[in-house]
């Protein structure tokens, strides 16, 4: 073994160009990756009701927006001051109980019309494990804090997980029947249930994922799980709690997804809007100088031969920033 490692191959499973018009849901994982295609040119709708760590809380969400079923007031409950919603991360939650009403009512709509003109759902599970209303039965996307005797704690199974989603994305692909769907585990453990628990957690999500790959052509798997724990495996891959991957893993990850979701035109193009961000970090010694000047001219340049080649890409903000260099 000259590596001393095991090296995960991806191979090419879809392809997506700056055209796509993706939305993603599911843990932070998904959060990390939505912000990478998003600095990456791409258009993007992010997690709408925030982190959602389990699949029936992802559903649900995905349901609620492609029917447009808005939220009300008695969606809302209010503890220890705070107004929030069961479906909705604690970030959406606030002590103004029409604001966050307001907010939850404008980002549902936001998300309802993105949703509906997707092409590209990107879909990350984090855990099985529930946590389920002990009044009602009714699975709860985060607790926010509340206390222990309001929940019931159980794991999904798999044919739990796979009967929704093949409901529910059977009626979706009769409408889209082209629309795109990765799907991927979440590689952050949740130790927080417990490390055997946390395995059969994930177990339970791969085999669900897989089943649903085999009823329908229009999903594929992303094999973000295999890459951290398999093939990097080391804990100098993992921020500071152990847990989450790091910057460099992250990194990796993502050269890996440019294999398995571009092709190498929408490659290029992505590392030219790099190179361009890059440039917009650059702090000069003397702001006013003739070679400053020249550096802002140079991207100018570079960011109109750039929206040439890819109409699609928004580059406001880029434009505006070396523009205003000269002005």
């Amino acid at each position: 073994m000259d590596d001393f490692r095991t090296l995960v191959t991806v191979s090419p499973m879809i392809s997506l160009t700056h055209a796509d018009r993706i939305v993603t849901f599911g843990s932070c994982f998904a959060d990390r990756l939505g912000n990478l295609l998003d600095q990456s040119g791409f258009s993007v709708e992010q997690n709408p009701f925030g982190v959602l760590y389990n699949p029936m809380s992802v559903v649900k969400g995905m349901e609620r927006l492609w029917y447009g079923l808005s939220f009300t007031e008695e969606d809302l409950f209010e503890y220890q001051g705070y107004y929030g919603t069961f479906m909705h991360h604690s970030s959406f939650s606030g002590t103004d109980r029409a604001q966050v009403l307001d907010n939850i009512q404008r980002r549902a709509r936001q998300a309802s019309l993105a949703l509906h003109g997707a092409t590209c759902l990107v879909l990350t599970f984090g855990t099985a494990w529930v946590y389920a209303l002990a009044e009602t039965g009714r699975v709860v996307a985060n607790c926010h804090k509340m206390p222990d005797y309001l929940f019931v704690r159980r794991r999904l199974d798999t044919a739990e997980i796979v009967e929704y989603y093949a409901e529910f994305l059977g009626q979706v692909f009769e409408e889209k029947p082209d629309l795109k769907v990765i799907m991927t585990v979440s590689p952050i453990r949740y130790l927080k249930d417990g490390a055997h628990e946390n395995t059969l957690s994930k177990s339970v999500l791969h085999l669900a994922v897989e089943e649903l790959c085999l009823r329908f052509p229009q999903l594929v798997y992303f094999p973000a799980y295999e890459l951290l724990t398999d093939d990097l495996r080391d804990y100098r891959f993992y921020d500071d709690d152990l847990i989450h991957p790091s910057q460099a893993a992250v990194r990796y990850i993502w050269s890996h997804f440019g294999n398995f979701a571009f092709d190498k035109t929408t490659r290029e193009i992505i590392q030219q809007l790099e190179q361009i961000h890059k440039a917009m970090e650059h702090r000069p010694f003397h702001p006013g100088d003739e070679a400053y000047l020249r550096f802002a001219q140079k991207n100018l340049a570079a960011l109109s031969l750039l929206q040439h080649r890819c109409p699609e890409l928004d580059l406001k903000k880029e434009t505006a920033f070396f523009t205003a260099i000269l002005t």
